[in-house]
């Protein structure tokens, strides 16, 4: 079963996994499920921290 796909270039929804219009490759328009035991949430919270850091902006815990 094919699941929507968004391009994120130009935005356009498709069931392929390449975009129709641009042939850039699509993702998933739908956030990752939740789970309170996230096994990966304290990496992804410190690779934020990172990055926010490199911009120059503050990340609120």
């Amino acid at each position: 079963m094919n699941r929507l796909r968004v391009c994120k270039k130009c935005r356009v929804y498709t069931l392929k996994d390449t975009c129709k219009v641009c042939g850039e490759p699509t993702v998933s328009p739908h956030p990752p499920r939740f789970s309170p035991q996230d096994p990966y949430g304290e990496y992804r919270r410190k690779l934020k921290r990172e990055i926010m850091k490199e911009e120059g902006k503050e990340y609120a815990v």
